[in-house]
């Protein structure tokens, strides 16, 4: 690429975008304003202006009024002190120039000096006021000039000259410049008048600025007090006193904003006394309805423990009848074929009685394998071991049975079981056969176990598996939770299950001792 190229494509760029102005940043000063506050600067922000242009022109009037004074007497007492001293200053009679020089300086006290000079400027006369006068920079300067003046003693006849109303002014000529007059005035005594004066002025200023800021304030004061009554109430309508006595103490907006907040108000308590009204007739129908579901859920409770004890009872009975009579009717069995077996024994051996004897030999076992289903049915129907060893030893009993080599169970119990019996003890015996019943069929385990602990007025049961865990938000309760949790209900307890995926379930059982 060519260094033209690289001209052509840099020209060719868009141009940079323009800076943004400068903006003013964050809050308004004012926005924090209360309404009085903005109301009075607005009323004295005019005011204020105006009295400090008031008073600054008056100060400037003032001090230009000397100024111009003092410079027009300067000039005019310089131009006649120069026209009258010519002839002192020519002759040299100074004697008089300095009287009226002084003279002049005692009665006019705008005058700090007076200086007479020859016209090599060395000084002839020279007067400075008494007293406490302050000397103005500029000094008004005039010329003493000495004038020639052509006079004729006679007529044209001879005779001597009489001037008439007809003869015209004799020329004059001037001549060179003998000296000059000298004046240097003074501001101090106008300038004490003239502040005087000023100081009048600024009283009746300050008298009209006071005037204004009392005016402001009652305006001010007459918006906001109105306003504050306005937002009290709005708080004490915020605060829940809906019914708030506004009285309308002025007009125009506010006045109308007072009367809207006044009449919001009887609507808005209309309208609490409406819902309170409906609040009240909806908490009377609703604690209908909880009293009502309470009963239905207390006879639900009475229901399903009802029908526990009737299954437990019927469980009860179906099992004595396989204990009482079916067992015996298989151990009756089991002897015959023995007494078969024992006759056949006697017999010479042939094949038929040897096929006697392997009948006897297979009925036997058959009744013994039966009596054993029996027996393991009997117990899954009515466990014996809870009146034999209690709720601890029948878990430890249930535990040892569930244990295997692909997960092992662990009891822990502490407490006085020997409290524990009947109706609650069953039911507690049942919770803990379905989790641990749950844990071999779902929950893949290696390890489980199983804390049972009595309290004084309760006793509390923990099941946990390290398994693969389930969502219990997500997951649906199956038919053994739902048939613990009825349990639990039934004795008036309480269940907790807590279970994350792969993390293991933990189940936390509370049984009241005294079922209420």
């Amino acid at each position: 690429m060519t260094a033209k190229t690289k001209i052509l494509t840099m020209t060719a760029k868009a141009p940079a975008a323009p800076k943004p102005k400068w903006k003013l940043k964050g809050p308004k000063f004012w926005e924090s304003w209360s309404i009085g506050k903005r109301i009075l600067v607005i009323a004295m922000l005019p005011v204020v202006y105006l009295f400090c242009s008031f008073i600054w022109y008056s100060w400037y009037s003032h001090r230009a009024q000397v100024s111009e004074e003092l410079a027009e007497r300067g000039k005019i007492l310089a131009r006649a002190l120069a026209e009258t001293s010519e002839y002192n200053v020519i002759s040299g009679n100074l004697t008089d120039l300095r009287l009226t020089i002084n003279g002049l300086v005692q009665s006019d006290k705008s005058i700090y000096r007076i200086d007479v000079v020859d016209a090599m400027r060395r000084e002839v006369v020279g007067v400075t006021a008494d007293g406490d006068r302050d000397a103005e920079e500029r000094v008004f300067e005039v010329p003493i000039r000495k004038q020639t003046i052509w006079v004729n003693l006679f007529s044209e006849n001879g005779a001597p000259h009489v001037s008439g109303s007809s003869d015209s002014k004799p020329p004059t000529m001037t001549s060179e410049v003998v000296g000059y007059v000298r004046v240097t005035m003074s501001p101090s005594n106008m300038m004490d008048k003239q502040i005087g004066r000023f100081r009048v002025e600024l009283a009746m200023a300050g008298l009209a600025l006071f005037v204004s800021v009392a005016f402001a304030l009652l305006l001010a004061q007459s918006l906001a007090l109105p306003l504050k009554k306005a937002i009290d109430a709005l708080r004490q309508i915020r605060g829940g006193n809906y019914l708030v006595n506004l009285a309308v103490s002025t007009g125009g907006e506010v006045g109308e904003l007072q009367a809207s907040i006044k009449e919001m108000s009887v609507a808005l308590d209309r309208s609490k006394q409406d819902l309170e009204n409906k609040v009240a007739e909806r908490t009377r129908d609703l604690v209908a309805s909880r009293n009502d579901a309470l009963r239905a859920d207390a006879e639900k409770r009475k229901l399903i423990q009802k029908v526990n004890s009737i299954i437990e009872d019927e469980r009860k009975s179906i099992a004595v009848e396989i204990h009482d009579e079916l067992n015996a009717s298989l151990i009756a069995a089991r002897l015959e074929s023995q007494a078969i077996k024992q006759l056949a024994d006697k017999l010479p051996s042939t094949p038929e009685v040897d096929e006697i004897k392997q009948k006897s030999a297979a009925i036997t076992k058959l009744t013994l394998d039966l009596y054993a289903s029996g027996r393991r049915l009997v117990r899954r129907l009515r466990p014996e071991v809870l009146d034999m060893l209690g709720l601890d030893g029948a878990v430890e009993e249930m535990a040892r049975h569930y244990n295997s080599s692909e997960c092992s169970f662990e009891v822990q119990a502490e407490g006085d079981f020997s409290r524990i019996g009947g109706e609650i003890a069953i039911s507690a015996y049942r919770i803990v056969q379905e989790a641990l019943s749950n844990i071999m069929k779902h929950a893949t385990a290696t390890q489980a176990k199983v804390m049972m602990e009595v309290g004084e007025h309760a006793l509390g049961i923990t099941v946990h598996d390290d398994g693969s865990g389930f969502d219990v938000e997500r997951a649906s309760e199956g038919i053994g939770i739902i048939g613990m949790r009825e349990r639990v209900v039934a004795m008036g307890g309480t269940i907790s299950i807590a279970s994350k995926p792969d993390e293991g379930t933990t189940i936390g059982i509370v049984l009241p001792l005294a079922v209420s």
